[in-house]
C-alpha cells in the first residue's frame, strides 16, 4: 500500500521556522519527481516547490524563493521542506506529492502572532 505521511506542521510566529517531513511507504522515491503544495483557507491548492528525480534540480514559487528549501533523502524515503522567515501568508495545509499522483494527508501550518 502506497502512503505518504507529512509531519512537522504547527503554529509559529512571523519570522519563525518549521521543517516539514514527508515519509513514503510502498513506493521508491528515487524514481519520481516530488513536490510540496499548500492550500490556504478558501483558496486552491498551489504548488510551491519541486525537486526532480534525475538531477535533484529544485524549483520554487516566487513567493517562497529564498526562504524555503526542498530536499530529499531517497534512502530514508523522506522529503523535507525547510521553511524559514515564515509569513502569515504561508499559513495553510501543506501536502507532499510524489510523481504527480500520490498525495499525503497534509499538515497544518499557521503563522500568526
Amino acid at each position: 500500500q502506497v502512503q505518504l505521511v507529512e509531519s512537522g506542521g504547527g503554529q509559529v510566529q512571523p519570522g519563525g521556522s518549521l521543517r516539514l517531513s514527508c515519509v513514503a511507504s510502498g513506493v521508491s522515491l528515487r524514481y519520481y519527481a516530488i513536490a510540496w503544495f499548500r492550500q490556504a483557507p478558501g483558496k486552491e491548492r498551489e504548488g510551491i516547490s519541486w525537486i526532480h528525480d534525475s538531477d535533484g534540480r529544485t524549483i520554487y514559487k516566487d513567493s517562497v524563493k529564498g526562504r524555503f528549501t526542498i530536499s530529499r533523502d531517497n534512502a530514508k524515503a523522506t522529503v523535507y521542506l525547510q521553511m524559514n522567515n515564515l509569513e502569515p501568508e504561508d499559513s495553510g495545509v501543506y501536502y507532499c506529492n510524489v510523481g504527480g499522483f500520490i498525495w499525503g494527508q497534509g499538515t497544518q501550518v499557521t503563522v500568526s502572532s
